[in-house]
C-alpha cells in the first residue's frame, strides 16, 4: 500500500509540470522521442497528443488501484496499465491520423517506456488521489508538449523555411492551406532537420529558461545593498611586540 503524499494544491501541480519540473527541460525525460520526431510542428504535435493521453489515463488508473497493488508487483502493474492506454491511442491513431502514425513509427509504441509517463506514475500518482494525479498528468503532458511543439517549430522554420507544413496529416485536407513558406527557394538547412540539430535545439531552449529563472530570482531578490565607502577603525586586542 501506497503512503499518501501531503496534498499539493492545483496551482502548485501546474505550475511544477508547466515550469518549475518540466519534464523536457527539468527533469531531462522522454528525450528520445522529444529528439527524434520534432523534425516538424506536426510531427511534434502528433506525440504531444499520444502523449498527454496515455498520461493522463495512466495517472487515473495508477491512483485508482494504488491502494490494491502489493509492492511486489507495483511496477510491472503500472507498465501493464500504461501498454493498455498505448495501444489504444495506436488503434485511434490508426484509425483517424493513419498517415501520421506511419510518420512517428516506433515512437508511438515506444511510449509504454516512456520516463515521464512511468516516473509521474510512480512519483505522483501511486500516492496521490484521483483528480490531483489527472491534473498532474495533464498539466506535465502540457509542459512536454510546449517543448515538443516550440523545439519542432524552431527545427522546421530553420531547416525547412516554412512552418506548420502537412497539418492535414492530423486535421485533414482542410489544413492543408495552414502552410506558411517563410521564404522563397530556401534551401533546407540540413543540420537543423537531423537529431544532432535537435540536441542544439533543446540545448538552448534550456539555456533561455535557466537564464529567465536566474533573472527572475535576481529582480525577486531586489537590488544588492551598498556598502559605504570610507576608512573604518579596528581594535586590537593584546600587546604588539
Amino acid at each position: 500500500m501506497s503512503t499518501p503524499q501531503p496534498s499539493k494544491t492545483f496551482s502548485t501541480i501546474s505550475k511544477e509540470g508547466l515550469w518549475d519540473n518540466n519534464p523536457a527541460l527539468v527533469q531531462l525525460l522522454g528525450l528520445c522521442p522529444l529528439l527524434a520526431v520534432t523534425g516538424t510542428v506536426v510531427n511534434a504535435l502528433g506525440l504531444a497528443l499520444a502523449t498527454m493521453i496515455v498520461l493522463v489515463g495512466s495517472n487515473m488508473a495508477v491512483s485508482l488501484v494504488r491502494n490494491f497493488v502489493p509492492d511486489a508487483v507495483r511496477l510491472p502493474a503500472f507498465v501493464m496499465i500504461i501498454a493498455s492506454y498505448v495501444t489504444c491511442t495506436e488503434l485511434l491513431m490508426q484509425a483517424y491520423t493513419y498517415e501520421l502514425y506511419t510518420v512517428l513509427g516506433i515512437f508511438i509504441p515506444l511510449i509504454v517506456t516512456n520516463c515521464v509517463i512511468l516516473g509521474r506514475a510512480e512519483a505522483f500518482a501511486a500516492k496521490n488521489p484521483i483528480i490531483p494525479s489527472m491534473v498532474d498528468g495533464l498539466m506535465m503532458s502540457l509542459g512536454f508538449a510546449m517543448v515538443l511543439i516550440l523545439l519542432g517549430a524552431l527545427r522546421e522554420i530553420i531547416g525547412q523555411g516554412t512552418l506548420f507544413a502537412d497539418m492535414e496529416l492530423l486535421f485533414g485536407e482542410q489544413a492543408v492551406s495552414w502552410q506558411l513558406n517563410l521564404m522563397e527557394d530556401y534551401p533546407n538547412f540540413l543540420f537543423a532537420i537531423l537529431p544532432p540539430g535537435a540536441f542544439v535545439g533543446l540545448g538552448l531552449l534550456i539555456a533561455a529558461k535557466n537564464a529567465l529563472d536566474q533573472r527572475l530570482k535576481t529582480r525577486k531578490q531586489g537590488p544588492m545593498p551598498e556598502v559605504s565607502g570610507g576608512s573604518k577603525r579596528v581594535r586590537v586586542t593584546g600587546k604588539i611586540s
